[in-house]
Order: structure tokens, then C-alpha cells, then sequence
């Protein structure tokens, strides 16, 4: 069994791009920089060092993200990791992405308001799993065991 599951929070490097399939399905893509921090050896001072992940979002969920994802925003995004390869000029080329299920705001909404942010109309929400609710009056306890 593997577990394919990340949990990345940080702001956008560039605005989402929109684009579609020839079936009409959207995807949209973005950067998301997220700060590693270490000391740095010859100062004895805390550093943070940028990583740049791409980002994927399928379907109706991205087209209702990229009116409301600003370039800076900052985000906590879960998904899972992808790896591609392909070949561009004759050279062998590949990335490892992040295919998002679920993308959280935390940029506060009057920042976003002023970059032009749209009220989203009953946005679709990502599949969630919902967990099973349990009557726990049911269950025996310590002192209901014969032994």
C-alpha cells in the first residue's frame, strides 16, 4: 500500500492560468513558493529559502479558483504529487506537481476585494470524503466485558 497525500501552504508566484482541453474540460495552473527555513552556517542566522511548486486544479473547481487566486495570495493547498515527463527538442524533460483536490484562501478578502476579487456563486466544492457518524451509545465499555 503507498499513501500519495501533501499539504503545502504559501503564496502564488504568478496569476492562474485557464486553458481547456479539446473536450472542454478546464485546467488551471499556478506557482506556489513555500519557504524552507535554515540556518545558515557561516552567519548563525535563520534563512528562509524559497521552493517553487506548480500547481494543477481539474475541472469546474479551477474555473471558479481563477477568479478568486491573485498573484501573492496566500494559499494551503492538499492534493497529491504527480510526476510527468515529456520530450521538448530532443531533450527529456520532467516535473514533479502538485494535482490539487482542495485549495484554502488565507489572504483576508478585503486585500483580495481590491485586486478585483468576485463573490463566487455557489462555488463547487472539491470531493471529500465525509467521515461516518457513530453512535457511540452503542459501543460497550470497560465495564459491560465479562473478564
Amino acid at each position: 500500500m503507498s499513501i500519495n497525500q501533501v499539504c503545502i501552504s504559501g503564496n502564488l508566484t504568478r496569476d492562474p492560468e485557464l486553458r481547456r482541453t479539446q473536450s472542454g474540460m478546464a485546467i488551471m495552473s499556478f506557482g506556489v513558493a513555500v519557504n524552507d527555513r535554515r540556518k545558515n552556517s557561516q552567519t548563525g542566522q535563520w534563512e528562509d529559502y524559497p521552493n517553487f511548486i506548480d500547481c494543477t486544479v481539474f475541472g469546474s473547481y479551477a474555473e471558479h479558483l481563477e477568479h478568486n487566486l491573485f498573484k501573492g495570495n496566500k494559499v494551503a493547498i492538499s492534493g497529491k504529487l504527480r510526476w510527468s515527463q515529456w520530450e521538448k527538442d530532443g531533450q527529456k524533460r520532467s516535473k514533479v506537481e502538485v494535482v490539487a483536490d482542495a485549495v484554502e484562501y488565507m489572504t483576508q478578502r478585503p486585500q483580495q476585494a481590491q485586486q478585483g476579487y468576485q463573490q463566487p456563486q455557489q462555488a463547487p466544492q472539491p470531493y471529500q470524503q465525509q467521515m461516518p457518524v457513530v453512535n457511540t451509545a452503542s459501543y460497550a465499555y470497560d465495564d459491560d466485558i465479562p473478564f
